[in-house]
């Protein structure tokens, strides 16, 4: 085995030692939710709530473009909910709950939107065929300079918001979920 390929694998296999620590402890801290990610949100503390990234607060809005070639804004779909994802083609947890969320999409009426990190992809083709291949129907969002990611502070990737009808965070996932987390999150919306 040459040096390059010994160091090439010890660097991918640092990345996803560190990938499943940090997933891992992500999963520790979800198994104990705290009072604050089960409170229901009261129609006054709604026109109150601040725009933020923890339970009960407002998500903040944005703007992308499909891979359709569609602009699209969170705010498009207020009164609906929405599960806000940020993935990557080239993720393994991001591919593997991808199926789970076409399912989660097709059988609730929940609006999804997948925020893609284009920066990290190696080309939008590379995301086209991941949906292609995967058929998937819900809107794919191309985050081309990561400013949409740096203002949801994403890390690590998968992260999934669950944002009510009124644009309130009702829920906020580290790591990939499975069908039966989304659908437990879903059924615990307003």
């Amino acid at each position: 085995m040459s040096l390059k390929k010994a160091v090439v694998l010890i660097i991918v296999g640092a990345m996803f030692g560190f990938l499943v620590y940090d997933l891992v402890g992500k999963q520790e801290e979800m198994a104990a939710p705290s009072e604050k990610e089960n409170f229901e949100v009261q129609d006054e503390a709604i026109s109150n709530a601040e725009i933020g990234l923890q339970v009960g607060d407002q998500a903040p809005d944005f703007q992308l473009t499909t891979l359709n070639g569609e602009q699209v804004s969170l705010s498009d779909y207020k009164g609906q909910k929405v599960m806000l994802n940020f993935w990557a083609s080239w993720c393994p947890p991001c591919r593997a709950e991808m199926p789970d969320m076409e399912k989660f999409y097709q059988n609730t009426d929940i609006q999804i939107l997948a925020v893609d990190l284009t920066q990290t992809e190696t080309s939008i083709d590379s995301v086209q065929q991941f949906v292609s291949e995967h058929e998937l129907t819900f809107p794919i969002l191309l985050d081309e300079d990561s400013s949409v990611a740096a203002n949801y502070q994403i890390r690590p990737i998968p992260t999934t918001y669950m944002i009510d009808s009124s644009g309130t965070i009702q829920h906020k996932s580290l790591g990939a979920m499975n069908y039966e987390r989304m659908m437990q999150q879903y059924e615990s919306m307003n």
